[in-house]
């Protein structure tokens, strides 16, 4: 394992600037001080810079092969599983199944949070599993999201104030989140689709056995993220709506 030791959930290394700058993008919009929400922006492109970057380092310390085929099980959960179609049963506890979802990046409380703050609007079923994944979170971090989302539009002010420079920070702070998960989806297709082609191919020939990582990956993960959601598809649908909130939003009176 010793190939697998340097995974962590990554996306949280500078959360601790979006704690700072969230807050003083609301307070600018809510005052009207649109140096105020420049500055705020600007320091969350710093972060999101430095979340990607910091997420490519999955690539030099962890061994697709090793992700995909153990790391991965233990990441994945009992809800949406097709292998645990009833949920898992936790033995002297209670004898009712529960179904959990797997450890993903829906989860983060950051992301969610720069979602709601630019005003990215979700399709029905993305959305849903997304307000699902939720209820994953400490109670303070799903509050904050929810005061967030019922706070002013901070996408409504840049376009009403007609201002180049707070339209440039606000557009350049959806560019990054955008390259953020445009890397996500690359991570995905590195770590999860291309060996679990492999996986496939090593089975279809009976060379299961010879390849220890890949043939220990339950064939029911193939297609889906450990949170359960199906995963291609999914993180794409994300992305376009992300990039979408940089176009002018329709009037409102």
């Amino acid at each position: 394992m010793g190939k697998a030791v340097h995974f962590c959930p990554l996306q949280h290394v500078l959360a601790w600037v979006a704690r700072q700058a969230i807050p003083a993008v609301m307070r600018g919009v809510h005052c009207g001080d649109a140096q105020m929400v420049i500055g705020a922006l600007e320091a969350i492109v710093q972060a999101l810079s430095t979340m990607t970057e910091t997420l490519k380092l999955m690539h030099k310390h962890v061994d697709p092969a090793v992700f995909y085929g153990i790391m991965r099980i233990y990441l994945s959960g009992w809800k949406d599983n097709p292998s645990m179609v009833e949920g898992l049963v936790y033995e002297g506890v209670q004898t009712e199944p529960v179904q959990l979802s797997g450890g993903s990046a829906a989860q983060s409380s950051l992301l969610h949070c720069f979602d709601e703050l630019l005003g990215v609007s979700h399709e029905p079923q993305s959305g849903a599993f997304l307000k699902r994944m939720r209820d994953y979170m400490p109670p303070d971090h799903k509050r904050l999201i929810q005061d967030i989302s019922a706070g002013p539009s901070l996408r409504q002010y840049v376009f009403n104030q007609d201002s180049a420079p707070l339209t440039e920070a606000f557009q350049h702070c959806v560019s990054e989140l955008v390259a953020l998960r445009n890397y996500h989806i690359n991570m995905v297709s590195c770590f999860i689709v291309v060996p679990g082609a492999r996986a496939r191919q090593l089975r279809a020939r009976g060379e299961g056995r010879d390849a220890e990582a890949l043939s220990k990956a339950p064939k029911a993960l193939e297609a889906t993220g450990t949170g359960g959601s199906g995963i291609m598809s999914f993180l794409k649908t994300i992305r376009d709506r992300t990039n979408d909130v940089s176009q002018q939003p329709p009037k409102t009176d």
